[in-house]
């Protein structure tokens, strides 16, 4: 689990097939003192384990299904990438809770640079926009990020100057694809209300199921 709260960048440094997965070579910016090999450290957001470690540099196995959904089947040497280790359950949640599984991607659309922000437009598949609300989290390549508008397949965020500093979101230009991770809560919610509507064939007591009445009679909605 993660908060979304970026540590630091780090740059992809090999790339090694391994059947239909790979090996990713990657070598941080910031000190990896307390990280050990079996560890758990989102790269762009996706949750991967360091099967090697010698000081800044660590080496992750990408499966083929993290490779087809995320950014990483596209990434090249060179590039950077977002890195955050695995939440203690001591550390402070600044973000939100990130799973470090990847939802899918989307595309920045377009970006605006005001005064003393950073407004940027998203594009993603109508099966992720369902998840998007105002004022709701969403983690794009692993940075935990506040939704001001969300419309038509495409949602809005404001990235402060320190965040585009500090993160692969000011590197980024139109056209780019980023990872996108949806809010759990949401799809948890959703997966309840749905599964309540379709009951076991056969089954006849409604008794403790969940459905929008349910929701409404409770004041949920």
């Amino acid at each position: 689990m993660f908060t979304g709260i970026i540590e630091g960048l780090g740059a992809i440094a090999a790339i090694q097939p391994t059947g239909q997965g790979r090996r990713m070579v990657i070598t941080s910016d910031f000190d990896l003192k307390g990280t050990r090999v079996g560890d758990s450290i989102a790269v762009n957001g996706a949750c991967l384990t360091a099967v090697t470690l010698q000081d800044r540099q660590f080496s992750v196995d990408v499966s083929p299904e993290t490779l087809q959904r995320s950014v990483l089947g596209k990434i090249k040497i060179g590039e950077r990438v977002n890195l955050e280790r695995a939440l203690r359950l001591s550390d402070r949640l600044d973000g939100h809770l990130v799973s470090g599984h990847i939802d899918g991607m989307g595309v920045l659309r377009e970006r605006k640079t005001l005064a003393n922000a950073i407004v940027i437009t998203y594009a993603v598949p109508a099966s992720l926009a369902r998840y998007m609300i105002e004022k709701g989290s969403v983690a794009v390549d692993g940075t935990s990020l506040t939704i001001n508008r969300c419309d038509n397949n495409t949602f809005d965020v404001s990235i402060i100057p320190h965040t585009a500093s500090l993160t692969t979101i000011g590197l980024k230009k139109v056209g780019d694809p980023v990872n996108i991770e949806t809010d759990m809560i949401g799809k948890y919610v959703e997966r309840f209300v749905v599964g309540s509507r379709s009951p076991d064939p056969g089954e006849t007591d409604a008794k403790g199921r969940i459905d929008m009445a349910f929701l409404a009679k409770s004041g949920f909605i």
